[in-house]
């Protein structure tokens, strides 16, 4: 009579063989979890931030027949007369009670300026992250209010100042803000720069490049005027 064959052992996990699984799967989930978020909790915020200074520009224009502080005198309480000078930035001065705080004025992946201000003295100048659309009116729903002022043309960096730009601008967005990333399991595959802007009627649009160029052919202004504080 043949032996009966042996019996294979059960096989377990020790604690070792634990550790380790636990530790493989830690390092996995740090590699591709932030990839696969994209920023999405800071993007949510920056959205945030443009609707409520697109509310505040409305509500400044209610009590200013209809008109933003781009068109309103400085002599009426409004900021027109500096759009064309490194001051544009005092017209969120000129909202703050409207805006509230200053900390809406402040783009959280915005590294470059490094954190929101405390107040809306001076030092607000340093430490704004959007445009001020010039010529936007309350009754033009596609014209750029605001948004982010992180551009590049022709690929350097826009200046503090007054920034013209056309449908045949080569505008495009830097890569110090917002940034997607297109991903395989843990394996980077592509970076997109892109970049929010906030429009006439009240919404608020994330664009990549090829998005913002389409968006300036549909503002009905042969001429975008942007002031950069």
């Amino acid at each position: 009579m043949k032996n009966p064959l042996p019996r294979r052992g059960t096989v377990a996990f020790t604690l070792e063989d634990m550790l380790i699984v636990i530790v493989i799967i830690a390092l996995l989930a740090v590699m591709i979890l932030p990839a696969l978020d994209h920023g999405g909790g800071q993007r949510i915020n920056c959205v945030n931030n443009l609707k409520q200074l697109e509310l505040a520009y409305r509500i400044w224009s209610g009590d200013n027949n209809g008109k933003y502080p781009m068109h309103v005198p400085v002599l009426e309480g409004g900021a027109k007369e500096l759009m064309n000078s490194s001051d544009a930035w005092r017209t969120f001065q000129v909202m703050s009670n409207e805006l509230g705080t200053p900390k809406i004025l402040y783009c959280p992946e915005d590294s470059a300026r490094g954190s929101a201000a405390t107040n809306f003295g001076d030092g607000l100048k340093n430490k704004i992250s959007y445009f001020i659309g010039v010529d936007a009116t309350i009754s033009n729903e596609t014209v750029l209010l605001s948004g982010d002022d992180n551009f590049l043309i022709n690929g350097s960096p826009v200046k503090p100042g007054l920034l013209e730009v056309t449908s045949n601008t080569p505008i495009a967005w830097d890569s110090s803000r917002h940034v997607s990333v297109e991903t395989h399991f843990w394996l980077f595959k592509k970076k997109t720069n892109w970049g929010n802007i906030g429009l006439g009627d009240g919404s608020v649009q994330s664009l990549t490049n090829p998005g913002l160029t389409n968006l300036l052919h549909q503002t009905g202004l042969a001429t975008n005027r942007l002031a950069i504080p």
